[in-house]
């Protein structure tokens, strides 16, 4: 070994050496002679995260570390945090499961294309189409999910530095990602009088040249709202106008109350959109995490698609037999989501209802998904996430805060995700009423 070459460092097993502390790493430097000489490396306790991550929360899970320590106490939680209708007994379509088996069974278990099999993707090309937003096959890319998607556009649109127009409420991936890349998310206002209805001219107002895209999510995950046709032909102008890319998140877009919501571009197919949806909802398998996206056929997104791709390109591809099961979903029996969307109405009613009913609360009627935004009006100094956990270990409910969604801490607002069975639900907000009187009565 030449003098002067680089150290050779070894951490496979303990060695022992004179004056070699036992936790220390070692390191081996040559020495003039030739010989080996260990040296001592004295190390940090902890190796340190990227600094990028002192920012990154998801409120959505982050709480529910809480509530395994309430669990440990003895106490049964009732989890109404997460939108997961197969926790809630609701059950996946056979066909979809025999689908997926199958492709398991003869043998698909290996790497796909990384933008998806063409069979599929062919089948979620025609259920745009059908709904009024015309787009081919090689626009559409399989996802892990639509969170994975919705990582993958974001990335290839913004860089860092670059602003990215969100609502507020928003679903809290969005600023994780955002944060994660760099980007900065900007607010737009939502109107709880109004149904949370975003404000157009509001979103107007944010836009400038470092504007990259203006994200829509509609049906409404955290609020259950559905908009209007007027403002999303006004969201659909201001991205035509201004030459920003409309990412839509529509996974719900099969949940609204009385019957399924075309996509936005439908009202303008020539618009630069790209559409995020997937298994995960209306076909009952979040944890399969099969999605898509579909971007619109605009020349002017072809960048974009090209760089989605590339993206998609490093992590090799999506879940190879789940994507089987996208084309039985796409072109086969979905007569289980009339029967699904029935329930949400139910369950939506009786939210609305038990929560409005409360002395110091009120809550906007969901109109599609399975979440609703109620407010409690706290006192000064107050915050959401004191509320929700004092709640959570008096009572054993787990929600939301509304400030994991950007909402203002001192505006006292909470998520509520209502598939719980309707006895269970009415059982939940028994508890919620009587928790508030409390909690409210003792703060005046």
């Amino acid at each position: 070994m030449a003098q002067g070459s680089a150290f050779l460092v070894a951490s496979l097993k303990p060695w022992s050496h004179p004056g070699l502390a036992p936790s220390a790493i070692w390191a081996l430097r040559p020495r003039p002679s030739g010989k080996i000489q260990p040296v001592n490396v004295h190390l940090s306790p902890t190796l340190p995260a990227a600094k990028r991550l002192s920012g990154f929360t998801y409120a959505i899970r982050n709480i529910v570390a809480e509530a395994k320590k309430v669990e440990r106490s003895g106490r049964t939680v009732r989890y109404l945090n997460i939108g997961d209708p197969v926790a809630f007994g609701f059950r996946t379509p056979l066909h979809l499961v025999e689908a997926a088996s199958k492709a398991m069974r003869d043998g698909h278990n290996g790497y796909g294309p990384s933008v998806g099999l063409a069979e599929a993707r062919e089948a979620v090309a025609a259920e745009y189409t059908s709904r009024g937003m015309p787009v081919s096959p090689d626009r559409v890319v399989l996802t892990a999910g639509t969170s994975e998607g919705i990582e993958l556009a974001l990335n290839a649109a913004a860089d860092a530095g670059d602003e990215v127009l969100v609502p507020m409420p928003t679903y809290p991936l969005y600023t994780a990602v955002l944060h994660r890349i760099g980007a900065r998310a900007v607010f737009y206002r939502t109107d709880p009088a109004h149904g949370w209805l975003p404000d157009v001219e509001h979103v107007r107002s944010l836009i400038h040249p470092t504007t990259r895209a203006l994200v829509v999510i509609d049906p409404n995950n955290p609020t259950g709202a559905m908009y209007s046709r007027g403002v999303r032909l006004g969201l659909l102008e201001l991205a035509e106008r201004h030459g920003i890319m409309l990412l839509a998140d529509e996974v719900y877009g099969d949940l609204a109350f009385d019957g399924p919501v075309a996509p936005i571009a439908s009202l303008a197919p020539d618009a630069p959109v790209v559409s995020f949806s997937s298994l995960s909802k209306a076909y009952l398998a979040p944890g399969w995490r099969a999605g898509w996206l579909a971007v619109g056929r605009s020349d002017r997104l072809d960048e974009i698609l090209a760089g989605i791709k590339k993206l998609a390109d490093g992590r090799l591809c999506s879940t190879v037999p789940m994507q089987y099961a996208i084309t039985a979903a796409l072109t086969g029996d979905r007569s289980h989501q009339a029967s699904f969307r029935e329930a949400l109405r139910e369950r939506a009613a009786l939210t609305t209802d038990r929560l409005n009913a409360v002395s110091g609360m009120t809550c906007t009627p969901p109109m599609a998904a399975f979440y609703a935004m109620p407010r409690v009006a706290l006192p000064a100094g107050v915050t959401d996430e004191q509320f929700v956990l004092q709640l959570l270990h008096e009572t054993g409910v787990l929600v939301v805060h509304g400030s994991g969604f950007g909402l203002p801490a001192s505006e006292g607002y909470f998520r509520v995700v209502f598939l719980a069975a309707p006895a269970v639900l009415a059982d939940v907000y028994d508890r919620i009423a009587t928790f508030t009187r409390s909690f409210l009565g003792t703060r005046h």
